[in-house]
């Protein structure tokens, strides 16, 4: 591709406007994803958890939607209601709840499970994404210049929010699971909203020095790489091997593969050595 026009791509892309169809699709995997993390909620012919608590679902699902913004907030100190004063995206994310749980027969729900809608909407939720991860960055840097480690904690919480809200969702839904949560296990996109932020902080830093429209275009990319490589070949943890590779270096696992091996030879020498002792007796 000729370099002007991809620079011209990428300035477009930066450029989006998010609603509605980009928040849209955000709302529409938010909500699939309780609905799917939901017991009794799983499939087309079983919606007993929606039908009687619909209040529970609503809530569940609207702290889903907004997580990012709710944590965002709070770790700044601000209000943590603040991302529901906007009408227009409470009502838009409400009216996408409704359909994914309460549309006749089920159409949206089968419809968005259809592998080439999903895909579409997979795209566009991750290039929201990528914009709220640069929101978080750049709106941190502006209250604390400095902060680096603020700043990357805040761009990566507005970005995978709905992960790490996760556990206190599941709680209000009645699911309690505590040894499933972001910090125990920490998912794809939460990794991968760390690396964004940590780009985009280089970026300010100028230790990235390159145009910034080609910055956030690779960071789009990259996000919606890793979503269609889960969506199409399984592919749901990329940095798994270099995470093994590094704590096998730096975090001990290196010295503690020896010291098994050391334990298990001289296990071995002394069941040998019994052995033995025992022939000669």
């Amino acid at each position: 591709m000729d370099p002007q026009t991809f620079l011209n791509i990428a300035q477009t892309v930066t450029k989006l406007k998010m609603y509605p169809y980009f928040d849209i699709a955000h709302y529409t995997m938010m909500c699939l994803s309780v609905r799917e993390d939901t017991p009794n909620q799983d499939s087309e012919s079983d919606n007993t958890f929606s039908r009687k608590h619909p209040v529970c679902c609503w809530l569940s699902c609207m702290l889903t939607c907004f997580a990012g913004s709710i944590l965002a907030n709070l770790l700044l100190g601000e209000a943590c209601l603040i991302p529901f004063k906007n009408h227009t995206d409470i009502l838009t994310a409400t009216a996408v709840w409704y359909l994914i749980f309460y549309s006749p027969f089920d159409i949206v729900y089968k419809l968005v499970k259809f592998l080439p809608f999903k895909l579409c909407i997979g795209t566009l939720k991750e290039t929201q994404r990528a914009h709220k991860v640069y929101h978080g960055v750049t709106y941190t840097a502006k209250l604390f210049p400095h902060a680096y480690l603020l700043i990357v904690i805040i761009g990566t919480v507005k970005g995978a929010g709905s992960g790490i809200l996760k556990s206190f969702d599941r709680f209000i839904r009645g699911i309690w699971v505590p040894n499933s949560n972001e910090f125990l296990q920490p998912s794809l996109y939460t990794k991968a909203c760390l690396i964004a932020s940590i780009i985009f902080v280089l970026e300010k830093t100028s230790v990235i020095e390159a145009p910034h429209a080609v910055i956030y275009f690779g960071v789009v990319i990259f996000f919606v790489y890793f979503k269609l490589s889960s969506l199409l070949f399984g592919i749901h943890d990329p940095f798994v091997p270099f995470e093994n590779l590094f704590c096998a270096i730096f975090l001990g696992g290196m010295w503690d593969a020896m010291r098994r091996a050391i334990s298990s030879s001289k296990s071995s020498d002394d069941s040998g050595k019994s052995k033995t002792e025992k022939k000669n007796d």
